[in-house]
């Protein structure tokens, strides 16, 4: 089937290949309150993308080279880390100058089919890049890269088989970010905003603190108009929740007013182990002869993008495996330094063979409970700010310190709260989990079948029922 295909090249099946532009950054007008999404190359990282991470003003648009980009294009970042890499947008936006939206020609192709094609050959891509200190693409040399044309009919049945698959991973992010949602919701009802302890204390005619009552009055109307929702004072599995929690508070002076019969502690009481990865960095090896170590950037909401790791020697990784670096069930990992510095992961299964660098901070909590509750607190954004604002030093990389971060204050209360909270919290965790492992196998499915389908190797029929088998 492949050996039929005509040959052509990827500006051939395009109606127009432009670039964009960026807005003055020091003019404030250009982006304050923008509507308009801008795509930066950074976030071009095989995948389609839905929303931009900033947006900029009618003003910022016209007073740039960045321009209106519609729907279903193809974009290649040409710069870069990023360089080589490939998105496409199902939303209108407009780009930087460092990508290249290819506006794919529907009589000609489905973008879905070109993008497709890009993504499994990016390395091919990239050994025509120049540049020595980095590489760097141009619109000239996407344009003339070399692409098979299947009949329409042919490159939209491909692109159905891989966006199916696709399809069914965004629903389960989507998902794991509703579940994740739910969790912090609750968390923050009980155990920042005190919801449980100022509804008893309204009840019991007891005063209310200066600074909590404005939630106070939040909490009343609520209560007049029967309001409260379900998963944020109340438990699906508990018939009275608030009975766990006390009806006052009291003032410390490590964190101000908390509830009555509450303690304030640190991060070091409810933890056995608070260290860091190695500060030893290997040489890298190639992956397949090698053994994954993590740094803070390889950290994400459901455990190690093993994909970013760089790899080391065995016997390098079990030297530092043997020295402690290597993370355990329950253990909560933070970002020490970098763009992601207070960022959090927890591991909650037994993750495959991996070591840490200490860019990466290791909280092993006391208890199951405890780690759930931990993992919980240190993705608050909350807690996140707090972090960056008061632990961390340097300003060119900023990075927490990791003796100052164990006097981190942090709440403990009643045994019976905390294994409440466990249950819920551990319930959500494990359906997150299971989307993300669905995932993992549903993307190295698309990954196996991508190179075999846009090469014509593979019968689009049999590709077809295995991906709604998996799919089902």
């Amino acid at each position: 089937m492949g050996s039929e295909w005509k040959e052509s090249t990827v500006g051939s099946l395009c109606k127009n290949v432009t670039s964009g532009g960026t807005p003055q950054s020091s003019n404030e007008s250009y982006y304050t309150d923008g509507t308009i999404p801008w795509l930066n190359t950074k976030e071009v990282n095989f995948q389609r993308i839905y929303r931009t991470e900033k947006n900029i003003t009618q003003e910022g648009l016209d007073n740039s080279a960045a321009k209106w980009i519609p729907e279903n294009s193809v974009i290649v970042a040409m710069y870069g880390a990023t360089a080589g890499k490939v998105a496409t947008n199902e939303i209108p936006l407009t780009t930087n100058q460092a990508c290249c939206n290819l506006i794919i020609d529907d009589e000609k192709a489905d973008h879905r089919f070109v993008y497709y094609y890009l993504s499994a050959n990016t390395n091919t891509l990239l050994e025509l890049a120049n540049g020595a200190a980095q590489q760097n693409l141009n619109a000239g040399t996407i344009k003339n890269f070399p692409i098979p044309q299947p009949p329409l009919p042919e490159q939209k049945a491909i692109a159905h088989i891989l966006g199916t698959l696709d399809d069914k991973i965004e629903l389960n992010r989507r998902m794991n970010a509703t579940l994740e949602g739910m969790a912090q919701a609750l968390f923050k009802s009980w155990f920042v905003d005190f919801d449980p302890v100022i509804d008893n204390a309204l009840a019991a005619g007891n005063p209310i603190p200066d600074e909590l009552a404005p939630r106070a009055e939040v909490r009343k109307k609520a209560l007049s108009n029967a309001t409260t929702q379900q998963g944020s004072v109340d438990h699906p599995t508990l018939s009275d929740p608030k009975s766990l929690f006390p009806a006052a508070f009291e003032f410390t002076d490590e964190m101000g007013w908390i509830p009555e019969g509450w303690e304030a502690a640190t991060i070091a009481d409810l933890c056995s182990v608070v260290t860091d990865g190695s500060h030893h960095s290997p040489k890298s090896v190639e992956k397949e002869s090698g053994l994954p170590m993590a740094s803070s950037k390889d950290l994400t909401d459901l455990g190690i993008d093993y994909e970013s790791c760089r790899y080391i020697s065995k016997e390098d990784f079990s030297g530092l495996e043997k020295n402690g670096c290597s993370p355990q069930i329950g253990d909560v990992l933070i970002a020490k330094d970098g763009a992601r510095c207070g960022e959090t992961c927890c591991i909650h299964v037994d993750e495959d063979a991996v070591v840490l660098l200490s860019s990466v901070a290791i909280l092993r909590p006391k208890s199951q409970d405890l780690s759930t509750f931990l993992n919980t607190l240190m993705s608050q954004s909350e807690t996140v700010a707090d972090l960056r604002e008061n632990y961390v030093s340097g300003s060119a990389i900023p990075r927490i310190i990791l003796r100052d971060f164990k006097r981190f204050p942090v709440l403990t209360f009643p045994p019976l709260v905390l294994e409440i909270w466990g249950q819920h919290a551990q319930a959500i965790h494990q359906r997150a989990v299971e989307a993300r492992n669905e995932g993992k196998l549903l993307s190295r499915l698309r990954d196996t079948l991508l190179p075999k389908l846009i090469s014509g190797e593979l019968q689009i029929g049999d590709s077809e029922t295995l991906a709604e088998e998996m799919t089902a």
